[in-house]
């Protein structure tokens, strides 16, 4: 059997296998395909006949790599068959025969058809590396998926790379011992504070492991999402692992829409055990846990508040650190609720650009509206929701009706086909109408004839009858 000499092809699997960590076994998986196109495109271009090959022309093709001579063959399968049409495909009995007469019709035999070296030209040399290079990257991007898709929505350590256009490049691994993966920290991601420098390292939160064949790392990480503080205080707070503290709700500013408000986050946590205080756990003796977590998002202020059943208590808390008077539920099926402060807290309530209230809005999921205790009018306030309340009452009836019409409509849409389709036999009708109504003339032609018959006769037996007894008379 013929071979196409490739010198230092075992040298090269083991480079590309090193340098991108990929198993030997895929290395030769990519060179085989490579090879295969490089061999279509040698075929292509010796297609003096202009043959149109179809994309699944060469499937019955496959190429055989030999590690210890270094280098390859390529085997075709036929079919045996008494006649020929296509030789790529098929080949005839009597020549197999010669070789091996126990061979017969219908039976497939695999064929060495690998060509000259000098044959293997440039053409097919080039698109043999260019097929191998997209290969290779495929396969990588497959290992990167398989293994990172189990650790999607946790948290990983980084290091910086490099920078393009917006974005950080990190390395991040899946494990000790693992090799390095790139990984992309996009702008809208980042923190204001952090200092994005060579080899600087950080804990990043894995947000998404990307499929397909785009160009760019396949990992988004994140240092922005809110599972990055709720991993932290996991990491730093034993009761929360221990799960004798829960953590109910995160809402977290890392990107404030103006620069002169910093990232904050607030954290509601609660816990079933009455001998534990979950604040005091999270914040720790002098403020030792919580401290930790600030250093790793760079100074972002963080408030940890109780969570409570009833939404009076729970607003009030995550509106902290400001006092509340008092918390009106103005309407629980909306969600609106009226906070009265002091006027000294209407500021702190509110927040920098209302950062506070926006937070504690986004924890409990309630629209919060802060009022001066000293100026709210109960019964103005009391009198415009009751309207309010009547007002969507009346929409939602209206909207009940017409679902209930719309759903009656849908009900009838099988009869209004049914109708549809009778309409071409009532076309149909209607055309053959004018025939009928001629067919019908020399009928009721005969009938008009036939009643006048009838009306005569009468008379004409009358007569009759008349002149035989004058007759009779006369005689």
């Amino acid at each position: 059997m013929s071979m196409v000499s490739l010198p230092g092809l075992k040298e090269l699997i083991e480079s590309i296998s090193r340098e991108r960590n990929l198993p030997r076994l895929a290395v030769q998986s990519a060179i085989r395909e490579a090879l295969l196109k490089g061999y279509e495109r040698y075929r292509r271009a010796q297609n003096l006949e202009r043959q149109q090959f179809d994309e699944d022309y060469f499937d019955n093709f496959e190429v055989e790599l030999d590690i210890e001579e270094e280098g390859f063959r390529v085997l075709s399968t036929k079919t045996i068959i008494e006649e020929v049409d296509n030789s790529d495909h098929q080949i005839s009995l009597k020549e197999v025969q010669e070789v091996a007469p126990e061979a017969q019709s219908g039976d497939s035999v695999v064929l060495d058809v690998t060509p000259e070296q000098k044959d293997f030209g440039r053409m097919a040399a080039m698109q043999t590396k260019q097929v191998l290079a997209q290969k290779l990257r495929d396969q990588q991007r497959q290992m990167v998926q398989e293994e990172f898709q189990d650790l999607e929505s946790t948290v990983l350590q980084a290091r910086v790379l490099r920078f393009e256009r917006q974005s950080v490049i990190l390395a991040v691994t899946s494990g000790f011992g693992q090799p390095e993966v790139e990984a992309e920290l996009p702008k809208r991601e980042q923190l204001p504070n952090d200092n994005y420098r060579a080899n600087a390292t950080f804990k990043v939160y894995l947000k998404k492991v990307s499929q397909g064949q785009h160009r760019g790392p396949q990992l988004v990480v994140s240092r922005a999402d809110a599972g990055l503080v709720v991993y932290l205080f996991a990491n730093e707070v034993p009761e929360i692992e221990d799960e004798v503290v829960r953590i109910v709700a995160v809402a977290r500013e890392a990107n404030p829409p103006s620069r002169y408000v910093g990232p904050r986050t607030k954290i509601a946590v609660d816990t079933l055990d009455r001998d534990v205080d979950p604040v005091g756990a999270c914040i720790g003796a002098r403020g030792s846990r919580i401290q930790v977590v600030v250093n790793e998002l760079r100074g972002e202020k963080i408030d940890v508040i109780r969570w409570s059943p009833d939404p009076a208590t729970y607003i009030a808390n995550a509106l902290s650190p400001a006092r509340v008077d008092e918390v009106r539920l103005m309407d629980p099926e909306t969600r609106q609720t009226h906070v009265l402060v002091a006027e000294d807290q209407l500021s702190l309530a509110i927040g920098k650009e209302g950062q506070n209230v926006r937070l504690a809005a986004r924890l409990t999921g309630w629209k919060i509206d802060i009022k001066d205790k000293a100026k709210y009018d109960y019964t103005g306030e009391d009198e415009k929701f009751a309207a309010a309340r009547a007002q969507h009452q009346a929409e939602q009836e209206e909207l009940e009706r017409l679902e209930a019409q719309q759903e009656e409509l849908e009900n009838l849409a099988p009869q209004q086909e049914e109708f549809a389709n009778l309409a071409p036999q009532q076309e149909e009708l209607e055309n053959l109408a004018p025939q009928q109504t001629e067919a019908e003339q020399p009928q009721e032609d005969t009938i008009k004839i036939q009643k006048e018959i009838e009306d005569r006769m009468p008379e004409e037996v009358a007569q009759d009858n008349f002149d035989k007894s004058e007759a009779g008379y006369a005689e």
